[in-house]
């Protein structure tokens, strides 16, 4: 029996849900720039876009955390992408009828982000209550999940996106829509589960607090979060400078670079697909630290690369490594931290995460401009290389392995355990 028909119906449906809204969010990613730069050319009101869509996780990622513990996450999973089907249809509209703007198009980025905040945190806190917390069908439940995202969302989606946007600016719209109204339908359709119990009855403020200090006053959940983190700083400054490298150092055009981004994303859909086989060979704090290291060597492989070829082939290598610990990390985290504070767990993480990226940003573009355009690239290998170097103990497989004889469905809130002098796990 393959390990496919181990997972239950109730998860074929929120993956299907998953997929045709990530394939609608690949249609709207190459969109929305299309549809911003027929209202302007203003580099500065293309920025406020885009810079709107990320607002969200900075400013309510940890309250929104809180909320999605203590609302019934399927419910919040299907009214957010029901909300998010009915405001793309206002903005196809607005497009039929030529009155968008960009104002428009930034209040839309800034409550499609909201949305995805509350459903992202949700699915993530749902899943260990549909599947249980067995780590390895957790880990397989995320492979599939993680890949099909990619593959929607990174391969079929955009150049939907700029097809449909040929036959008129509304219809990559409406198309998303339509994917956020059938992920909606399907997810409404999933089992229903118990919500979880608190403990205390801390207000909204206290219980984000809490779920932050739980990141923080745990080893192996801070070394889950600074990765992605530490990781976003460096590759949004491999980012700033990527189409500029291709340009002037691999000697690459505009379809060249799409190649590289395909290369890209290759190597996170096989990553993705060889997650759970390096969770059980190596185990899967062994196995997060190897990703780490092999993404920061592939960093310096492309930083070094004399060619095309030998650029995509780093690219990949880095992408099937960011593949499996986009697999591993989530699923080990699912399987350790209490239920009732799962939504505000995974939102910390997220919003450092997003926090992060703005500096790897700026930190790109003041290295290439005062250095060389390969001089961000080197950096971000370094960072990459660092953080392994820093956080292999904190997620090691000894740590790992305390974590899950430790976890329990439920558990007290962190000032319960401070106040019992719970031991910290080593």
């Amino acid at each position: 029996m393959t390990d496919v028909v181990k997972l239950p119906t109730g998860f074929g449906r929120l993956w299907t849900a998953q997929t045709v809204s990530s394939l609608g969010d690949g249609v709207t990613h190459a969109a929305l720039p299309l549809l911003a730069l027929t209202l302007t050319r203003d580099p500065m009101a293309l920025a406020v876009v885009t810079a709107a869509g990320t607002l969200p996780w900075l400013l309510f990622g940890v309250l929104g955390g809180a909320l999605v513990d203590r609302w019934d996450r399927r419910r919040t999973m299907w009214v957010a992408d029901a909300a998010r089907a009915a405001l793309i249809a206002i903005a196809a509209a607005a497009a039929a009828l030529d009155v968008l703007s960009i104002a428009l198009l930034s209040a839309l980025a800034f409550l499609l982000a909201l949305g995805g905040l509350f459903f992202d945190t949700a699915a993530t806190a749902y899943l260990p209550d549909l599947l249980g917390r067995d780590p390895a069908l957790l880990e397989r439940a995320n492979s599939r999940l993680r890949g099909a995202q990619t593959a929607a969302s990174g391969f079929a989606g955009p150049p939907a996106g700029s097809a449909l946007f040929a036959l008129g600016r509304a219809v990559p719209l409406l198309a998303d829509a339509v994917s956020f109204a059938l992920s909606a339908l399907l997810i409404r359709s999933l089992p229903a589960v118990p919500r979880p119990t608190e403990t205390t009855h801390a207000s909204l403020l206290g219980q984000a607090r809490a779920g932050a200090a739980y990141v923080f006053g745990d080893r192996l959940l801070l070394g889950l979060a600074l990765r992605p983190a530490v990781g976003n700083i460096a590759f949004l400054a491999v980012e700033t400078v990527l189409a500029l490298f291709a340009h002037d150092r691999l000697g690459i055009g505009a379809l060249g670079f799409g190649l590289l981004l395909t290369a890209e994303a290759t190597g996170g859909l096989l990553g993705a697909g060889i997650a759970p086989f390096l969770g059980r060979r190596l185990g899967t704090g062994t196995a997060l630290t190897c990703t780490a290291a092999v993404e920061g060597l592939a960093m310096l492989g492309l930083a070094a690369a004399p060619n095309p070829y030998a650029a995509g082939l780093a690219l990949a290598v880095c992408g099937a490594g960011m593949g499996a610990t986009m697999v591993l990390a989530p699923s080990l985290r699912q399987a350790i931290v209490p239920a009732h504070l799962m939504g505000r767990v995974a939102s910390t993480s997220r919003m450092l995460a997003m926090c992060a990226a703005p500096l790897g940003a700026v930190l790109g573009g003041w290295l290439a401009t005062a250095y060389d355009v390969r001089t961000p690239i080197y950096a971000a290998a370094g960072l990459l290389l660092t953080m392994t170097a820093v956080t292999a103990t904190m997620t090691s497989n000894r740590r790992v392995e305390a974590a899950l004889r430790g976890a329990a469905p439920v558990g007290p809130e962190p000032e319960d355990l401070a106040r019992e002098g719970a031991p910290e796990l080593v």
